[in-house]
């Protein structure tokens, strides 16, 4: 699978906030509001699409990718870090393509942003995602109501 990104474009953000995730995922989900919206469209969401120019996830870097309350408990104060979000299409989740999604995913943010330090921070329960971000070398440096988990990535040139 050979995904592109592209910075967020309104059809793509309509489209995402419908994705309606199950179970414990419902967390993940979307309200279809405006709000939801517009926070895609804040400048800091990039649509993910396959080779059908199909949306099939979104990446998001700083402030969007901070969790609520991340700053309170000095989660974010180690400067050095781009911190990342993302979301697969559910209809997606569970078909062993996530660490492809992954891998491509922080290629291009390190492309992008000329950064090779992430950091992402994903709730405890979702073991799923946990293996994933594992399997591409993540590794947790703090553990809390979520994880942290950090990757240092070096380009060979």
């Amino acid at each position: 699978m050979l995904l592109s990104y592209h910075p967020m474009k309104i059809v793509d953000a309509e489209k995402i906030a419908t994705w309606k995730y199950e179970h414990e995922y419902a967390m993940y989900s979307f309200s279809e509001s405006n709000e939801d919206i517009q926070e895609l469209m804040n400048g800091e969401y990039f649509s993910v699409l396959d080779e059908l120019e199909r949306v099939v996830g979104f990446i998001c870097c700083g402030e969007s990718a901070r969790v609520p309350g991340g700053t309170s408990i000095g989660l974010y104060q180690e400067e050095g870090y781009l911190d990342i979000g993302l979301g697969l299409d559910p209809d997606l989740t569970g078909r062993k393509i996530g660490s492809v999604f992954l891998k491509q995913s922080l290629v291009f943010l390190q492309n992008h942003f000329k950064s090779s330090q992430f950091r992402l921070v994903v709730a405890t329960f979702n073991e799923r995602a946990i293996k994933v971000y594992e399997r591409t070398g993540l590794k947790e440096i703090r553990s809390f109501i979520a994880k942290c988990m950090t990757r240092t990535c070096y380009l060979s040139v």
